[in-house]
């Protein structure tokens, strides 16, 4: 067994009698900044934008109720991190990660591992963005589109049950599908429904290619902490195939993306400018062959990762400006 592994134990919350040591917050305003990095939302801001591209397309856009729906949905990714931050630690996957298997995109946000923040202060910043989260839904809800409310508490449900209990999708390897759904058509149809009170099979297609790039971020992310991963039993689809193979799954990923990309304005009648979301082809090439090579090197796969998380950026922007400017 790893004896980084081996030498872990649970913490206990500050408070609690017992022989462990007690987690005492260093930097509370680093640790948040780590839960609320603007990078971190990035994803979901992808689809978002795409969404709101598609809006603009039919239609004015409404800015407060865009700008509303950016802040819930920001709450909502800062309460997830947080909340995932607890369930990762108590399960062992964070601390079992060894320093050189850490890279800027995976190993977690590691506010308990790294002593920046006390479990309590961690529980309290997952609760208040929940509640902000939801409250901020709630809004749009009585008094902009009701039906927001069924898309709202599927996205609040994944974000909390991603890591936590009874279901622990990520554990499960239900992640990765959790995660092509919730950042391609749920945020993105989510974006559209609140501007234009209806989700139409078109602004789904669209957010299909973009959902499956951002599993993919995911998918390349699960590369460095396969070790820890197995070792807490978090049995995603990285740790179920072995690194070699999921490196092949991988690029059959990203061709994916491209193939419905291509089929978009030939089946669902898009203009041909939507394929300006193609500038993330190279950026996903160069991750694919870097990861087809390395993918036992988590060193060697950060240009790997960067690529993945540009390649989504890239096809959301193309995507989404191709299609304002053919109207």
């Amino acid at each position: 067994m790893n004896q980084r592994f081996a030498a872990w134990k649970p913490v206990d919350p500050p408070g609690r009698a017992g022989g462990r040591r007690t987690i005492m917050a260093t930097n509370f305003g680093q640790g948040l900044w780590r839960l609320a990095d603007p990078k971190i939302s990035l994803a979901s801001m992808a689809s978002l934008f795409l969404g709101a591209c598609a809006s603009a397309a039919k239609g004015p856009l409404h800015w407060g109720w865009l700008a509303l729906t950016v802040f819930g949905i920001f709450c909502i990714e800062v309460a997830k991190n947080a909340s995932g931050e607890i369930f990762d630690f108590d399960s062992g996957t964070d601390p079992a990660v060894a320093p050189e298997h850490r890279t800027p995109f995976s190993g977690g946000k590691r506010v308990l591992v790294d002593e920046l923040l006390t479990r309590g202060q961690t529980i309290g910043i997952a609760a208040v963005a929940y509640l902000l989260g939801i409250g901020i839904g709630l809004v749009i809800v009585v008094y902009r589109e009701p039906l927001v409310l069924q898309l709202g508490m599927i996205g609040v449900g994944a974000a909390y049950f991603y890591n936590g209990y009874p279901l622990k999708l990520a554990y499960r390897g239900m992640g990765e599908l959790t995660v092509a759904f919730c950042y391609g058509p749920l945020i993105c149809s989510g974006t559209y429904l609140v501007q234009h009170g209806t989700v139409t099979p078109q602004v789904v297609a669209l957010s299909l290619p973009l959902g499956l790039l951002i599993a993919a971020f995911l998918w390349i992310n699960e590369f460095p902490d396969v070790h820890a991963d197995r070792l807490a039993n978090k049995r995603n689809w990285v740790v179920r195939l072995g690194p070699r193979q999921a490196s092949r799954v991988f690029v059959i990923l990203l061709a994916t993306a491209g193939i419905l990309l291509a089929e978009l304005p030939l089946m669902m009648g898009y203009p041909k400018s939507v394929w300006l979301a193609g500038i993330a082809i190279p950026p996903a090439v160069l991750a694919a062959r870097r990861l087809w090579v390395d993918y036992d090197h988590p060193q060697k796969l950060i240009p790997a990762q960067a690529s993945t998380l540009l390649a989504f950026v890239l096809f959301a922007l193309g995507g989404g400006i191709g299609l304002v400017i053919a109207n």
